[in-house]
């Protein structure tokens, strides 16, 4: 036996964990302030073409979105070309220009982007556009993808 033994310190290191449900509320509370929901529910198919020149909008607030395809019926079938704005199917292809007036009045700088599914028909994004014309909101782009040959 060794006749000097080591001091030992009486108190024991440990992590303070008191603060540490507090630490966690204030991050949960911050992730649901900042989390931002899915604002639409898609009942149209959108597969978007694809573009070489694009350009990303910096100001998403402005857009409002006008989705245009075939309707899902689902267990996989599609229905004919229709018009989603917000949740809702548009019936009445006359109704998009008092919608988009309505939005135009809350928000003077709105522009109105196109989600287009690539089989949709022709007819019925003329219509749109012609609607959207007489309402006043032409500012107007069509959603893509970046092509495949296109610089990132």
């Amino acid at each position: 036996m060794s006749k000097f033994q080591k001091k030992q310190a009486q108190t024991k290191q440990q992590v303070p964990t008191a603060a540490m449900p507090d630490i966690i509320f204030m991050l949960l509370i911050f992730f649901m302030v900042v989390t931002v929901l899915r604002e639409v529910e898609l009942q149209v198919r959108v597969d978007f073409t694809r573009a070489d020149n694009i350009e990303k909008i910096e100001q998403k607030r402005l857009v409002s979105y006008i989705y245009i395809g075939p309707e899902i019926l689902g267990g996989g079938r599609y229905g004919q070309t229709r018009v989603q704005i917000d949740d809702a199917l548009i019936d009445d292809i006359y109704a998009i220009r008092n919608l988009m007036y309505d939005k135009l009045m809350e928000e003077p700088r709105l522009i109105v982007s196109l989600r287009v599914d690539e089989e949709s028909e022709m007819g019925v994004v003329s219509d749109v556009q012609q609607e959207l014309r007489e309402a006043g909101t032409l500012r107007i782009n069509y959603s893509t993808l970046r092509g495949e040959g296109a610089p990132m």
